[in-house]
């Protein structure tokens, strides 16, 4: 995910007239999923599948579920994508008198897996022999061609849809899409977060914000991922600095976030000291976890207390979408939710 804080553009930018997503630092996603629809519809109806004794052609889509979007992250393009798609098709032998329908199903088109891997599962409406000389075609010769297809998709979705996500920077423009190399950049700090230590500066006011989310997981696996280094790392997509034990420090999102622990309950509870690296000087809030497993799923409860009232949005934001819902993403913990 975005590194936590080095998105938000009050804190790092560059020299750059425009201000908007500087450096690309700051964490933005684009819902590919309307778009895919039609881009679906253009690539596959009309299709046609044809060998020497037999032709047939892709006439609708009958089911289109699923979702597509793509993140930028510090200049990398990351991109998630489910489908599950049925569409119509007929055919005739070569000379033939009697037409063939049936359907074509793909059930497995994600970013798990290769494109030689998805799956592509033939069905027909009609009978007779020719009906099963055309399904055994499809299944051999328009296996591949729906797989050209479909990689055409995301050939579409990396290159075309995806312009414009990654921003020039004062030294480069970027007329192609970047794949996943990072966009040199040079960063300053704009001005202190509200509140800094600064001489002459008054006590700044704090909030409060309290959530609850489920997870489609065991109260364990929760409290690992939160506790565990390597799955820290994964669902952060960093080098994290973990101590899990009360006073051990943590580091997380390149150090944007740190603090301590101050209480750990096995599969119960977590207790922390935690700030963002730009808050003043010494202050942290505090944050409480608990933990309760119920039959279907894990209900996580979280108060945190003594936020910058300024940083108070933001701050909700990031547990959000680089803790809840990126470890859903990561673990398998529940719905993508963009």
């Amino acid at each position: 995910m975005a590194k936590w804080g080095e998105g938000d553009p009050r804190w790092l930018v560059e020299e750059r007239p425009d201000a908007t997503n500087v450096n690309n630092w700051h964490w933005t996603e684009k819902n590919a999923s309307h778009w895919s629809k039609e881009k679906f519809n253009e690539i596959l109806i009309g299709t046609k599948i044809e060998t020497d004794f037999a032709s047939c052609e892709i006439t609708e889509i009958t089911k289109c579920n699923g979702d597509a979007v793509v993140n930028n992250r510090k200049a990398k393009l990351i991109f998630f994508y489910e489908w599950a798609l049925e569409m119509k098709w007929t055919g005739a032998l070569i000379n033939g008198d009697t037409k063939g329908e049936g359907r074509i199903e793909v059930p497995n088109l994600s970013e798990e897996h290769e494109i030689k891997d998805v799956d592509v599962n033939v069905h027909l409406d009609t009978t007779g022999p020719e009906s099963e000389i055309l399904k055994d075609m499809l299944r051999t010769t328009g296996t591949e061609i729906i797989r050209q297809k479909l990689s055409e998709y995301l050939v579409c979705l990396k290159e075309e849809f995806s312009k414009g996500l990654i921003l020039p920077t004062k030294d480069s423009t970027v007329n192609e899409i970047t794949k996943t190399d990072k966009v040199s950049t040079k960063k300053v700090k704009l001005f202190h977060s509200p509140g800094a230590n600064t001489p002459g500066k008054k006590a700044f006011e704090t909030s409060e914000l309290k959530t609850v989310e489920s997870f489609k997981c065991t109260a364990d696996e929760f409290y690992r991922a939160m506790t565990v280094k390597e799955m820290v790392d994964a669902f952060t997509q960093g080098n994290s600095v973990l101590e899990p034990k009360e006073g051990g420090k943590f580091e997380l999102f390149d150090g944007n976030v740190q603090g301590t622990f101050v209480k750990l309950v096995p599969n119960k509870k977590i207790e922390q000291k935690w700030r963002f690296k730009t808050w003043p000087e010494g202050h942290f809030s505090n944050v409480y976890i608990d933990i309760e497993q119920k039959v279907d799923c894990t209900e996580v409860s979280i108060v945190q207390l003594g936020i910058p009232k300024t940083d108070l949005e933001n701050t909700r934001d990031g547990w959000k979408r680089f803790y809840w819902d990126s470890m859903k993403r990561t673990f398998g913990f529940g719905a993508l939710l963009f």
